[in-house]
């Protein structure tokens, strides 16, 4: 799988997105998806565990998709990034990483990239990229550049999968903003509750500092999704009233 170096350094959040080759699905079902979900949490670390999922199988048989923990015997985890935002969609992704050590996310993307492939090849398989290209990564120089991200990663993409599509969730947006926050494949509810099964991956610091209540971050979101336009590349996100 092609990689890219990154000019990245400790300290900086960077907005990685990717999407299947020739948009195809990089996910099928449940099974998939929580297994992407597990590598967010296992792949995020320094230790890399020999033969890591068949382990994790082996000790937990039939729990293995239900649920987050490291195997006593293991070292103290040691992350690579704080992972502050994520959505997967049946055939893209979008992550918002922060950088806190030298080449934390590039080594990150390198196991996630690499791990991904080689199950969906091995599960259906298939063979040959997974992804269309090396992933894309931008930096966020701004905090209300990241705010606005954090909507449209969380909103607007998962408002796509309400019944009707994006323009039926605007509609009826304060259903949708709960389906949004339901969903289980996104960092949404680890932002409003401890107990969330998220809760392990993502540092939600940035959005307890930004946003008092979820009531709040409902309003910015519905505010942002009446005035902000995204643009179809992924890539840039301007606040701006539509004409």
């Amino acid at each position: 799988m092609a990689m890219r170096k990154e000019p990245f350094s400790v300290g900086d959040t960077v907005h990685i997105f990717n999407r299947g080759n020739r948009k195809q699905e990089i996910v099928r079902d449940d099974i998939d998806r929580a297994r992407f979900v597990q590598m967010l949490y296992y792949f995020n670390d320094e230790y890399a565990q020999p033969n890591l999922f068949r382990t994790l199988n082996e000790l937990w048989k039939s729990d293995f998709y239900t649920g987050l923990e490291r195997p006593a015997g293991w070292p103290e985890r040691s992350q690579l990034v704080e992972i502050l935002v994520f959505v997967l969609m049946d055939n893209h992704y979008h992550l918002v990483l922060k950088e806190i050590r030298e080449g934390g996310a590039t080594k990150f993307m390198r196991k996630l990239g690499t791990g991904m492939t080689n199950r969906f090849n091995t599960r259906y398989e298939e063979v040959g990229r997974l992804f269309q290209s090396a992933y894309k990564a931008r930096r966020v120089d701004k905090d209300n550049h990241l705010q606005y991200l954090a909507v449209y990663i969380h909103i607007k993409n998962v408002f796509e999968l309400y019944p009707g599509g994006l323009k039926n969730a605007l509609a009826n947006f304060d259903d949708a903003f709960e389906f949004a926050c339901d969903y289980q494949y996104s960092s949404l509810g680890a932002y409003f509750s401890d107990e969330h099964i998220m809760a392990p991956i993502i540092s939600t610091e940035m959005y307890r500092n930004t946003f008092k209540s979820k009531e709040e971050f409902k309003e910015f979101a519905k505010n942002c999704m009446d005035f902000v336009y995204f643009d179809e590349k992924h890539t840039k996100i301007e606040a701006r009233r539509h004409p």
